[in-house]
C-alpha cells in the first residue's frame, strides 16, 4: 500500500431518478450505468471506480429507493438497505428542482451510524443561483452532513461540482490499499453491462406502465455474434417492442450497437429476440431466471 493512499466504498443513493447513474458516470469519466429518464431504471448495485490521486473510491450505484409495488421493487429496495450496511461514506442525491419531500427524509434516517455522509444536490443547472441557495440552505438543515455539494450539467461540456465532489468523497477514506487495478471502471460483467445496454435502448421510447415490464438476458455470446433475449410480461407488450413489421426492435438494435461496439472495441452483429415471461416481476422462480 502507497504512504498516505486512501480507499473505500460509498453507496449511492437516493429516490428514483434523481440523478445517481449520471453521477457515478460523471465520477466515473465513463457510462458504467445506464441512465433513463423512466423510474427504477438501475436494478442492480453498481460498482464504478473513482481513482485519483492519493485515493480510490469505490461507488456503489443502488436503485432508487420507492414504495414497492411488486416482488422486484422489494427486492430493489432490499438492494439498497444491504449496499448500506458495509460502506465508508454514503453521498445522498437531492435534487435541486424538486423539494424535499418523506421520501428523502425516510432514507437520511435509514443511514446507519458511524458512516460519513455526503449531500450531493443534483441537477443544480435546473435552478436559478437564488433557488440554489434556498435549496443547499434546506438540505443543510435536514441532517448532520460531512459535506453539501451542488453539482450540475453532469456529463456535460459545462460541468461543475464533479471534481469537487470526487476529493470530497477521496478525503473521507480510510487509510487502504488500491482494491482495483489502476484503470479499471466496474468489475460489472461484460455480459450484464451489453445486456444493460440493450434495456437502456429498449426503454428511449416506450410508455406507461411497460418499461418496468423489461428485462434483457444475453444468451449466447460467439466472438462478434451476440444474441440476446428481450423479456416482458404480456403478449401486448411484446407487439409493442417489436413494432411494425419490427421496425421497433431493429430501432432498439440500432441504438444498442454503437455503444456496445465501443465497449467491446470491435464491430457486433447483435440478434434480438421477444420473449413473454408473464408477471414475471411478482415470480420469484423468474426473478431468479433474470438475474434478480
Amino acid at each position: 500500500m502507497s504512504e498516505g493512499f486512501r480507499s473505500g466504498f460509498v453507496a449511492v443513493v437516493g429516490r428514483p431518478n434523481v440523478g445517481k447513474s449520471t453521477l457515478t458516470n460523471a465520477l466515473v469519466g465513463q457510462k458504467v450505468a445506464i441512465t433513463s429518464p423512466k423510474p427504477e431504471t438501475t436494478r442492480h448495485s453498481i460498482r464504478g471506480i473513482v481513482e485519483r490521486d492519493g485515493f480510490q473510491v469505490v461507488l456503489v450505484d443502488t436503485p432508487g429507493l420507492h414504495r414497492p409495488r411488486t416482488l422486484l421493487g422489494q427486492r430493489l429496495n432490499d438492494l439498497v438497505h444491504e449496499a448500506l450496511a458495509d460502506v465508508d461514506a454514503v453521498a445522498v442525491c437531492l435534487p435541486a428542482d424538486q423539494a424535499i419531500g418523506p421520501g428523502d427524509r425516510f432514507l437520511a434516517n435509514a443511514l446507519p451510524d458511524g458512516v460519513a455522509r455526503v449531500a450531493v444536490v443534483t441537477k443544480a443547472d435546473a435552478v436559478s443561483r437564488a433557488g440554489l441557495v434556498e435549496k443547499l440552505v434546506a438540505v443543510d438543515g435536514e441532517a448532520e452532513w460531512s459535506a453539501v455539494v451542488p453539482v450540475s450539467a453532469i456529463g456535460g461540456p459545462g460541468a461543475t461540482g464533479v471534481e469537487e465532489l470526487a476529493q470530497v468523497l477521496g478525503g473521507l477514506m480510510p487509510p487502504g490499499p488500491r482494491w482495483y487495478p489502476e484503470g479499471e471502471a466496474t468489475d460489472e460483467p461484460l455480459e450484464v453491462r451489453i445486456a444493460e445496454l440493450i434495456r437502456e435502448a429498449a426503454l428511449a421510447d416506450v410508455r406507461d406502465e411497460l418499461p418496468h415490464s423489461v428485462a434483457v438476458l444475453v444468451d449466447e455470446m460467439d466472438g462478434p455474434r451476440i444474441r440476446a433475449s428481450v423479456y416482458v410480461e404480456r403478449d401486448s407488450q411484446k407487439g409493442i417492442i417489436i413494432g411494425k413489421g419490427g421496425q421497433h426492435l431493429k430501432a432498439i438494435g440500432s441504438r444498442a450497437r454503437p455503444q456496445i461496439e465501443a465497449l467491446v472495441g470491435g464491430k457486433v452483429f447483435l440478434e434480438l429476440h421477444v420473449k413473454v415471461a408473464r408477471e414475471w416481476q411478482r415470480d420469484p422462480k423468474a426473478l431468479g431466471r433474470l438475474g434478480f
